[in-house]
């Protein structure tokens, strides 16, 4: 079949090469029983190519069936695609067929087949390979002739690396690929889709059909078009319901496209202040990522602590070290700079010393003369936990960041009475 009559048979407007080769791959491998997987971003019409390759199969009188697996949850998708038996789970009172058995001879259309779950993706390859499934709840094994086609707009093979997609399933679907292009790499398209689509909205609603003017027309065709087709026929529409004048300029059709800014990084303090959304959602973002750093540092100065209680000596070694090196650090530094304060944590070392900057470069030793003993200071440390917590052990050993039960040998070790 030639492919300007499958345009014409299934309104599919463009002359791209890209979009005609993937066609004649369609209409190829049409009248054949292998499994088509069909790639390309959302909205670029990847159902339409399902439509075309059933309709010039063999199955054509038969049944044809489009499934989204992102939209059915993960609980009930075996149950729409195989079908269940009665009380096989919470709300089964009948029996029910499944998509595989009611289509029986015709053909299923999988979109975002990357979203179906590990356990379905077994089930889908059993039923591919061999031509067998089983209801949920039943151990009857039965028979079905399916054509599948399956649609994504996921990298797959990716997935197949991050263990989100069966390595097997991938390569049985990926017999004949198809990549539908997308708008932003067909830009020869661009304006005849939007007048296909200015004119079926013009006699939907019975309005003159408006027009672009030449800078209108240049603005459309290197807008991105992140939602490909599908973004192109809502825009049309819009303008088509909301546009006063019939023929749009550029300034009137940007008021229609939204705004698009190829740069994600955050706006600096000081700059302009005409911020677009995209980059305050990308400033939320980057500070959330802050947030949960800053809380995973204080749960590090956590563990630090308790390796603290449990082993002294190391931790006085690592303080000693930790003051050299400012110390040293500080010798490299210009002058008016100032000695920073450091302290060698308490209940490491026996008269440990502490630097004092007192501004004038001069730095004195100061003796700590309370008792740093480290069985003291843990006994000392259990006690204050017990009482802030009124003798609750599960929350003071929460604040202490120990286990329970590690509290309780230590509260008999030092003989603390709650």
């Amino acid at each position: 079949m030639e492919i300007q009559s499958i345009k014409n048979r299934f309104g599919i407007i463009g002359n791209s090469p890209a979009l005609n080769y993937a066609l004649e791959v369609a209409a190829t491998v049409a009248n054949t029983d292998l499994t088509v997987l069909i790639y390309g971003e959302s909205g670029v019409g990847k159902e339409v190519f399902s439509q075309v390759i059933h309709a010039l199969s063999a199955r054509k009188h038969n049944p044809f069936i489009a499934v989204n697996c992102g939209a059915i949850p993960e609980g009930t998708i075996d149950s729409e695609l195989f079908g269940h038996e009665k009380g096989s789970f919470t709300g089964a009172v009948d029996s029910r067929k499944g998509y595989f058995e009611t289509v029986n001879g015709g053909t299923i259309f999988l979109d975002e087949i990357g979203e179906m779950p590990l356990g379905t993706q077994a089930r889908l390859l059993r039923v591919l390979e061999t031509g067998e499934y089983i209801r949920v709840g039943s151990s009857k094994v039965q028979k079905t002739d399916v054509r599948v086609i399956a649609a994504t707009n996921k990298d797959l093979l990716e997935y197949t690396h991050k263990g989100r997609f069966r390595q097997d399933l991938y390569y049985r679907l990926n017999t004949v690929p198809i990549r539908v292009p997308a708008l932003k790499d067909r830009r020869e398209d661009i304006i005849l889709l939007f007048r296909k689509f200015a004119a079926d909205f013009a006699e939907r609603y019975k309005t003159p059909s408006v027009q672009l003017d030449d800078e209108a027309k240049d603005l459309l065709i290197h807008y991105p078009w992140p939602g490909n087709v599908r973004e192109l026929k809502n825009i049309a529409e819009q303008i088509s319901v909301l546009s006063q004048d019939k023929l749009i300029t550029a300034r009137q059709l940007s008021q229609f496209l939204p705004e698009h800014n190829n740069n994600r990084m955050p706006v600096l303090a000081g700059g302009s202040t005409n911020v677009s959304h995209a980059e305050f959602a990308n400033e939320r973002e980057i500070l959330y990522k802050l947030f949960f750093d800053m809380k995973k540092d204080v749960t590090e100065l956590k563990k630090m602590f308790v390796e603290i209680l449990q082993n002294p000596q190391r931790a006085a070694a690592a303080a000693a070290y930790t003051q050299e090196s400012l110390l040293n650090d500080y010798r490299q530094q210009p002058a008016e700079r100032e000695m920073p304060t450091v302290v060698t944590p308490p209940a490491l070392t026996s008269a440990a010393p502490v630097l004092i900057n007192n501004h004038n470069d001069i730095y004195e030793h100061e003796e700590v003369e309370e008792s740093l003993n480290i069985m003291d200071k843990e006994k000392e440390l259990i006690v204050k936990a017990l009482k802030k917590h009124k003798g609750k052990r599960k929350d003071a050993a929460s604040d202490l960041g120990i286990s329970e039960r590690t509290l309780y040998r230590k509260l008999k070790e030092y003989d603390i009475n709650e």
